[in-house]
Formats: C-alpha cells, sequence, structure tokens
C-alpha cells in the first residue's frame, strides 16, 4: 500500500487542478467483480478472447461470436459500480475541465454517473448494423441468437472496437485533446500495453501534466510522478476525497 504523504501529495495536484483527465482500464472494473475475458482468464468454451474479438471471427461464425457477447452480457449485467466509480463521479462534478476515458466496454462508468465520459473500445449495450450503421443502446439479455436491425433488418453487432479495427477517430481526437490539456492524468488499473491508450500518460506529461497511476501491478506505461499501489475501490476514494 503507497505511503500516505505520497496520498496527500498526488490528492494536493488533483485539489488545485483545474483540468483533468482520467484513464481506466480493467484493474477498475476488476473490484466489482468483471472479470477480463482475456489472457489466462479468458478461455470461453474451447475458444480465447483474442480469437473471438475480430471482425473475421464474426464474418466465419457470427453465431459463435454472438453467443459469447450474449454470455458476457449475462455476467455483467449482475454487476455494480464500486466505490472506484462513484469517487471519479465526484471528481468530475468538482472539475469543470473534466474527461473520463475508459478501455473498458461494460458501462459501469455510466451507470455510476459518469457523464463526461469517453468509451474508447466501445460499449458491450450498444448494437451497431453491419449495413445501415445505426447504432442503439440495447441491454437486454434475451437478444436472439443472431439479432438483426430493427430499420433494415440485416445482422446487428455488439458495437466494440475488436482486434484490428481502428478507433472511432472522433473519440480519439477527443481523447487526444484531453491529454495534452490536463493538468493532472490520472491512469488507474490498466496494463499499459494497448494502443493507443498506452501512450496518453506518456503524451499528457509531455505536454505539462502531473501524471499519477493507481495499480496493483507494474504497469508498461512510463514513468508517472506519483504511482499508488493498491485496489482501485480503496485508492481512488482515498486519493479523491470529498472533493
Amino acid at each position: 500500500m503507497s505511503d500516505q504523504s505520497d496520498i496527500n501529495a498526488a490528492r494536493d495536484r488533483i485539489s488545485s487542478a483545474r483540468s483533468i483527465a482520467v484513464l481506466t482500464g480493467a484493474g477498475i472494473s476488476a473490484d466489482s467483480g468483471v472479470p477480463t475475458f482475456r489472457g489466462d482468464g479468458g478461455l470461453w468454451k474451447q475458444f480465447r478472447a483474442e480469437a473471438l474479438a475480430t471482425p473475421e471471427a464474426f464474418e466465419s461464425h457470427p453465431e459463435i461470436v454472438w453467443e459469447w457477447y450474449h454470455w458476457r452480457r449475462k455476467i455483467i449485467a449482475e454487476k455494480r459500480p464500486n466505490p472506484a466509480h462513484d469517487a471519479l463521479v465526484v471528481l468530475e462534478r468538482s472539475c469543470s475541465d473534466f474527461t473520463l476515458i475508459t478501455q473498458n466496454v461494460d458501462g459501469l462508468h455510466l451507470l455510476a454517473g459518469s457523464r463526461k465520459i469517453i468509451e474508447l473500445h466501445g460499449s458491450l449495450w450498444r448494437v451497431r448494423c453491419t449495413d445501415c450503421g445505426r447504432t442503439t443502446e440495447n441491454r437486454s439479455l434475451d437478444l436472439p441468437p443472431l439479432p438483426a436491425c430493427e430499420g433494415c433488418h440485416a445482422l446487428l453487432r455488439p458495437d466494440v472496437v475488436w482486434f484490428g479495427e481502428a478507433i472511432n477517430p472522433v473519440d480519439l481526437q477527443k481523447s487526444l485533446e484531453a491529454c495534452r490539456s490536463a493538468e493532472v492524468f490520472l491512469v488507474v488499473g490498466t496494463s499499459g500495453v494497448v494502443q493507443p491508450a498506452a501512450s496518453f500518460a506518456s503524451l499528457a506529461k509531455a505536454h505539462g501534466a502531473f501524471t499519477i497511476e493507481i495499480n496493483t501491478v507494474d504497469s508498461e506505461l512510463v514513468d508517472c510522478d506519483a504511482w499508488l499501489t493498491g485496489r482501485a475501490s480503496e485508492m481512488v476514494p482515498q486519493l479523491i476525497g470529498s472533493l
């Protein structure tokens, strides 16, 4: 666990900052019981997440990919935001220039009340038509095995960014702008290996931001100005307090 003086120093930076950007990864959702669905814990039936979360897999076997997403949606529907999610809502409300960038697709930040948010990798709770491109929110746990668009009746897909796909350019541009303008850049629970998010902390630091990382393990991020060891659900509320 981090020394209280380190926490206090980071908290002082946050309380005096006029602009703050936050990047969150799987570590913040893990404290709500959300599985990573990747790596050692990512085996579903005989498939790995990395093999299913691709446009090629969906084109070849859409029924298998949708079965996997139906299963994920049912698991995540039972999860709730934890104190780290709640604390970031407090931070957002206390800072007029605030941006939350999340790599997570579970929707827990929105459920907690975050509104100034960029869901960089999309959301499990949105679907997108493979033909007309119409995107809608859909939180139903009883979707058909191969759901169809209400408008043109073409096949729907999860509105997430798969391996080999590009980030929405509007979301990417907004994220880069937030990195460049932030006085404080807070990173919570990300491994720092997935681009482009892995470069956000270094970009923010290069533009003068005080960078803070909260994690339980070493990440691949560049050296931050403050590195706080601990679980997100414990450390983020300590850091933000009652701003």
